[in-house]
């Protein structure tokens, strides 16, 4: 099981790495002024609903992908089910930050947010315990 762990945590690590480089070259974070978001118009409300959709699309699709897991397994065994479940979920999050900034320097700071959010999501062995017991509960 260290293994498997192992590399679910190299993964989500190269992903976050990824944003964060992204963010600091291409975003230019060491600039304050890139989190200056005063001008908001109609337009900017698409922008505006990018993390919010990632955050509640990705969830629900972790959530949805638990599901068909057999809860008479043990986690070892779930562990695949869990894995691709995780990526879903890492991937819509890392394509909403990348989207918000390609698309919409402006929001930066939403796309941060969403960052902090895949960093949070780091997998450890009690978290995929918690999901997995929640599923049972279930």
């Amino acid at each position: 099981m260290k293994e498997k762990l192992k590399v679910i945590k190299i993964i989500h690590l190269a992903l976050c790495s990824g944003v964060i480089l992204a963010y600091i070259f291409l975003g230019n974070v060491s600039d304050i002024t890139n989190f200056d978001i005063t001008n908001i118009d109609s337009s900017d409300i698409v922008y505006l609903l990018i993390p919010f959709l990632a955050y509640f699309l990705s969830n629900f699709l972790f959530k949805s992908q638990l599901k068909n897991i057999d809860t008479t397994l043990d986690i070892e065994e779930n562990f695949q089910f869990y894995q691709t479940a995780s990526l879903t979920r890492w991937a819509i999050l890392e394509g909403a930050a990348f989207a918000i900034l390609f698309m919409k320097r402006d929001f930066m700071i939403l796309g941060v947010l969403i960052i902090l959010y895949l960093i949070f999501l780091r997998p450890t062995l009690d978290r995929i315990k918690t999901d997995l017991a929640k599923k049972r509960l279930n």
